[in-house]
């Protein structure tokens, strides 16, 4: 809950009540303005298609980023771009999987990483 008053909880309070929607499944697509300063060259070509080219519940491969962003042949590199990417959950960095369907990494740890996904049908919901 964020703490009436201040420039800093009004500048946060719409992102928040996006986060609290989107773990509610109440919202699909984030429309908030975004700060790209801290990234830049491919990673951010890779986030930035990420954000516009990858629709609430399609998963794509890591080498599509990659060819959208000017270089099919950096798929490892989307991985990277993706797991340094600085608007986790905002920017969908969990709808790029692997060839397979599974899941290549997260920084939180793959049962975190299992759930957003997960929630948006683009891999199937854990059995237990």
């Amino acid at each position: 809950m964020l703490e009436r008053g201040g420039a800093a909880s009004e500048r946060l309070a719409e992102p928040v009540r996006a986060l609290d929607a989107c773990t509610a499944g109440r919202l699909r697509d984030f429309r908030l303005p975004l700060d790209w300063s801290l990234t830049g060259g491919f990673n951010r070509r890779v986030l930035r298609e990420l954000a516009v080219g990858m629709p609430y519940g399609t998963g794509a491969g890591y080498g599509e980023p990659a060819a959208r962003a000017g270089q099919p042949g950096a798929a490892q590199a989307v991985g990277a771009a993706a797991g340094a990417g600085p608007l986790p959950v905002v920017v969908p960095c969990h709808r790029v999987v692997e060839r397979d369907g599974g899941l290549g990494g997260f920084g939180g740890g793959l049962e975190t990483g299992r759930r957003p996904p997960a929630l948006e049908g683009v891999i199937p919901q854990p059995l237990f």
